[in-house]
């Protein structure tokens, strides 16, 4: 690696849908199909954007589903290089937690082949990055506290 090439900081937003179906905790993941790579949809953000606006927009594209925000997940973070360039990209993404208020999974852009719901569990296993993962996970921590605190209120 050459370490005199540019470094490059963009960033990007994204989210984690979620929806409760039969009592199960269920999130949506985008898929490519050659190879099988399963991800959370993330994107970058147009001119003007806020980094909410560019989670939502990019959620509604590459998946389909009209959603809300419904907390922030943070940031993950990841370096790449393109070596035909000489640039290294420090690249930040920051995810949301997000709830589907309409639209459907077949309504997705061709940006992915495959966009479906797994049960949640499920999900973490098929992740295909680790950082993702971590995020899914925290998103999971997030949910679980919430309904743990509401079911404690309603004893």
């Amino acid at each position: 690696m050459n370490y005199d090439s540019r470094v490059e900081n963009p960033v990007s937003a994204g989210g984690v849908v979620y929806q409760m179906n039969s009592g199960r905790l269920e999130t949506v993941l985008c898929g490519r199909s050659q190879p099988v790579r399963w991800s959370l949809a993330k994107g970058t953000p147009d001119a003007g954007e806020t980094l909410e606006q560019t989670a939502l927009r990019e959620v509604r594209e590459e998946t389909g589903l009209e959603v809300e925000i419904d907390g922030s997940l943070g940031s993950i973070d990841y370096w790449f290089a393109d070596r035909g360039k000489d640039v290294r990209y420090h690249k930040t993404v920051h995810f949301y937690l997000m709830v589907p208020v309409g639209g459907a999974t077949d309504q997705h852009d061709p940006e992915f082949d495959l966009v479906q719901w797994f049960d949640a569990k499920e999900a973490l296993q098929t992740l295909a990055y680790a950082n993702e993962v971590n995020v899914l996970q925290r998103a999971l921590d997030m949910i679980e506290e919430r309904d743990g605190a509401n079911s404690a209120e309603r004893t």
